[in-house]
């Protein structure tokens, strides 16, 4: 319906990966993203079918209300917390067999780590696999690389952090593993679009010492 009315022309969207290609044909002025799970554009938002609906209104809710409000309706609707809309869509990708070694082990130790250093062999070691072989399993699994899910997981961890705490954004971005303010602030900019201090201005209700 967007489409059909013109409100996607020239503008990035997506939807699920079966109809793709019919929909380009369809309209062919739209910027098709087959590969995605949803798309934020600013005023319109696209997702790629039903389950990616869901990632979508999460990313609403994250957006508007911060990362504790997201992770709340996320566990009264028994959905997980965050897919980043990036993610690629799960297109022919089989469960593991029984018996299959999974890397549910190593994130899981990831995310009790995520303040320390953290090396693609670390997370291999974990479940006993070849860095290759980790690699290869755990994008099957996940539908992303390694370093692109721990940065996301230290991107949610700050965010929580930042909405949560009146910790220094130096110490905000030590927490969650980023070592330094700075590297906290290109991380947060390139996911959200806004600085530490800004998404903590937004979000925190209380008043606490911010730092620059």
């Amino acid at each position: 319906m967007l489409a059909a009315a013109g409100l996607l022309d020239g503008r990035p969207a997506t939807t699920h990966w079966a109809s793709a290609e019919h929909f380009q044909r369809l309209f062919p002025r739209v910027r098709v993203d087959a590969d995605v799970l949803f798309i934020d554009d600013g005023d319109v938002l696209t997702s790629a079918g039903v389950a990616a609906g869901i990632d979508l209104c999460l990313h609403i809710v994250r957006r508007d209300h911060g990362t504790a409000v997201a992770n709340e309706v996320a566990r009264r609707t028994v959905v997980p917390p965050h897919r980043d809309g990036g993610q690629a869509q799960y297109i022919e990708r089989p469960l593991p067999e029984t018996g299959t070694h999974t890397t549910t082990a190593a994130r899981a130790w990831a995310l009790a780590h995520l303040h320390e250093p953290i090396q693609l062999r670390d997370l291999a070691e974990q479940e006993a696999m070849s860095v290759r072989t980790f690699t290869r399993r755990f994008r099957d699994e996940v539908g992303i690389s390694p370093g692109q899910w721990l940065t996301q997981q230290r991107v949610e961890r700050a965010r929580h952090l930042l909405e949560s705490t009146a910790l220094p954004v130096d110490r905000v971005a030590q927490d969650a593993g980023f070592g330094t303010a700075q590297s906290l602030r290109v991380h947060l900019m390139s996911a959200i679009g806004v600085t530490p201090t800004s998404y903590r201005r937004t979000f925190r209700t209380s008043t606490g010492a911010d730092s620059a």
